[in-house]
C-alpha cells in the first residue's frame, strides 16, 4: 500500500489516524507539527500528505505551500484534516495547492475508505 505522512498535533488525533491507515494496510509517519510535516516529507517522499490546519511552528497551509514549492515534493499530494470547514479557510487550503479538504470529525472507516479512494484517483492505490 502507500506510504502516509500524518502532521496532526493533537496525540489522541494523530495516533487515531496512524492506527486507521496501519490497520488498512499503509505505511504510516506521524509528526506533531507542520515544520516536522516539512522535513519528513523531504526524507521520507510519502505517496500521500495528510496534514491538519492549525498546528504550532508552522501551520498546515504554510507547510503545504512549502511542499509545492520545492521542486523534488510538489508533486506529492496533500490533503488538509480539519475541523476548520469555514468556505474561507477551505479555500485556502486548495489556494495553498491541496488536492482535498477533509472535515473532522471523521469516522475510522469513512476515513480509510475515502484514503483508499483518493489513493486510487491519483494512481498511487
Amino acid at each position: 500500500m502507500a506510504k502516509i505522512l500524518i502532521a496532526e498535533d493533537e496525540p489522541d488525533i494523530r495516533d487515531l489516524i496512524a492506527f486507521t491507515l496501519r490497520f488498512a494496510g499503509h505505511e504510516v509517519v506521524a509528526v506533531a507539527n507542520g515544520f516536522e510535516a516539512l522535513q519528513s516529507t523531504i526524507q521520507e517522499m510519502p505517496d500521500l500528505v495528510i496534514l491538519d490546519v492549525r498546528m504550532p511552528q508552522m501551520t498546515g497551509y504554510e507547510a503545504c505551500r512549502r511542499i509545492k514549492a520545492d521542486p523534488t515534493t510538489k508533486d506529492i499530494p496533500v490533503i488538509f484534516l480539519s475541523a476548520k470547514g469555514q468556505e474561507s479557510e477551505i479555500r485556502e487550503g486548495y489556494e495553498a495547492g491541496a488536492y482535498e479538504y477533509l472535515l473532522k470529525p471523521f469516522g475510522p472507516d469513512e476515513l480509510a475508505n475515502r484514503i483508499r479512494e483518493l489513493l486510487q484517483e491519483l494512481g498511487k492505490g
